[in-house]
């Protein structure tokens, strides 16, 4: 077996036994200056200090992971390169602040079209471009993840003796590593050099690093048995049952559905491995494998039809646009799996799966990459298709979430808001002001299946129309009122001009305040006051007269005056 991982392991790696430590030392100082750069206790990084952190962290990993003792020219390129990158998508991720809904999602792309090109670089993609041999490419991609997996291990062990002799040392009355934990230069120069250390050891282990990689393998491929068994189960009930026994299930199949097929992604070239020579002979395994690679594009179609219904019923968002990039590419790789059994037949599949395996890593790097440029506005898209929705009459006005144009979509939904708000319908004008001039998003589920009963249920202790209005309003996306029947009461205006309301229900009260526009906050109970009391505090028993509510002649919740 030796032989064959060496055949494939890096011509140009070789073992360097000053790798653990100049690895140690380089991640090191990288933990100290993200330290020194970062801005770790605030709310929102300045652009630059966020660009320049991204571009030490990312910058230092890529060369970490491609240095070698005679090869450190092209690696340095490529960490500038990957350094680059990253600190462009933080900065744009740094300078979004409210004006884009979906920049943890730019950095998420950045972050996956890294850890695509690195074993491409590591392979040598750059000079061979499709000459490329699989087996390397396929062996860079576990060695590294076994290796990175290693020594994040290792940090963590690392950092548990080290709590262990500063709390021994402590006993003895000597603080010095007690306080150097409790530094934060410490800790992120301590865990730098700890993973630099271990991955540089890791690294100098490629051969055994590769035994490891089909050790585990082996041990993946056996679990391929027990799912493609539960998965010909699992899709058969599906086709008897109907695909709404899904949506009966759970109400986000969708990333369930997405999870299993890259189970089954994993599984499946556990068994085909590096080539037809280290494929497992066993032919339960490979009838397994064979299942499951059939199996990935009908979860990946599951997953499209319920992504489609999902916006076919509510509209696009950022969230959902994003969702479909991860369906579109879970069904190019189940469509490419599906195929190869027909075009190689049993014999010539796996080949056919490897070499799909390198085209599609290659284009979803590239599609992850364009993604994380500031290209598409994901939420302009959103919020002209919301916006459609309500003009053809697809979503009734009562039902249209405008405060998701205010808060979900960025200056693209603002802006569309903006414009809803002089609206010709003076009900869409009317709800499209009051999501406006919220300072606080008001959150409702995607499904409220309720929400006409509840609305049923309320009456009113009142009679101004303006107030009757917004408490509708409030109750009509508050999913917690009116479940049973319930009834409004007016408490007059606080001293800040805002009005109060008392919502009783099934014998209980709750109070909102409602701003002095009318726009609902969201519900917070009057407190009983709380003065301090110490050990001279007079505390007595006195006369008191009020207001509070009444059911039947019984008394109900707190007095409010």
């Amino acid at each position: 077996m030796n032989d064959t991982i060496e055949d494939h392991a890096p011509e140009t790696h070789s073992d360097w036994p000053l790798r653990p430590w100049a690895l140690a030392a380089l991640l090191g100082l990288a933990g100290l200056g993200i330290h020194l750069i970062g801005e770790w206790g605030s709310d929102s990084w300045v652009p630059w200090r966020a660009a320049l952190s991204a571009a030490v962290a990312f910058g230092a990993l890529a060369f970490a992971f491609t240095l070698d003792r005679d090869r450190w020219k092209q690696p340095l390129a490529f960490a500038a390169i990957v350094a680059l990158v990253m600190a462009g998508i933080a900065w744009r991720v740094a300078s979004a602040g409210d004006h884009h809904a979906d920049e943890p999602f730019w950095l998420a792309a950045g972050v996956v079209a890294i850890a695509l090109a690195l074993p491409l670089f590591q392979a040598g993609f750059h000079r061979l471009r499709w000459r490329t041999p699989y087996r390397q490419t396929h062996f860079h991609v576990w060695t590294d993840a076994i290796s990175a997996g290693g020594a994040v291990a290792f940090t963590g062990l690392s950092w548990l003796l080290l709590i262990l002799l500063s709390t021994l040392f402590s006993a003895i009355e000597i603080d010095l590593l007690k306080d150097l934990v409790n530094e934060e230069w410490f800790g992120w120069t301590f865990s730098g050099a700890a993973f630099g250390a271990a991955l540089g050891v890791l690294r100098n282990q490629l051969k055994i690093i590769g035994t490891l990689q089909s050790v585990v393998m082996l041990v993946f491929s056996i679990i391929a048995v027990p799912l493609a068994i539960a998965l010909a189960i699992f899709i058969v009930a599906v086709l008897a049952s109907g695909i709404s026994v899904l949506w009966n299930a759970t109400e986000s199949p969708t990333p369930l559905l997405l999870s299993v097929a890259v189970a089954s992604f994993i599984l499946v070239n556990a068994v085909v491995r590096n080539g037809d020579a280290e494929a497992s002979e066993n032919r339960i395994l490979r009838w397994a494998a064979l299942v499951l690679a059939l199996a990935i594009l009908p979860l990946a179609l599951l997953a499209a039809i319920s992504t489609g219904t999902r916006i076919s019923e509510y509209g696009l968002s950022p969230e959902r646009l994003w969702g479909i990039v991860a369906v579109a590419v879970a069904v190019a790789y189940g469509l490419a799996y599906f195929v190869a059994p027909i075009r190689g037949g049993l014999t010539g599949w796996m080949e056919r799966v490897r070499s799909a395996n390198m085209h599609l890593a290659v284009g979803t790097c590239a599609i992850a990459f364009i993604l994380a440029l500031p290209l598409f506005d994901f939420g302009a898209i959103s919020a002209r298709n919301q916006v459609a929705r309500l003009e053809a009459g697809k979503v009734a006005v009562d039902k249209f979430d405008f405060d998701a144009l205010r808060w979900d979509f960025g200056d693209a939904g603002r802006e569309v808001l903006e414009a809803l708000a002089s609206d010709d319908d003076a009900e869409i004008a009317r709800l499209a002001a009051k999501a406006r001039a919220r300072d606080k998003r008001v959150y409702r589920p995607q499904r409220d299946h309720n929400r006409d009963q509840r609305l049923a249920n309320l009456r009113f202790g009142f009679d101004a129309p303006d107030l009757r209005e917004d408490v509708t309003d409030l109750v009509r996306v508050a999913v917690w009122h009116c479940n049973k029947p319930c009834v409004a009461l007016d408490l007059g205006e606080d001293d800040d001009g805002r009005r109060r309301i008392a919502l009783v229900e099934n014998g209980n009260v709750q109070w909102e305040v409602l701003p002095a526009e009318g726009a609902p906050e969201p519900a917070h109970m009057i407190e009983n006051p709380q003065p301090e009391q110490n050990a001279d505090s007079q505390v007595e028993i006195r006369e008191w007269s009020g207001r509070r509510i009444y059911i039947d002649g019984q008394p109900a919740g707190t007095p409010f005056e």
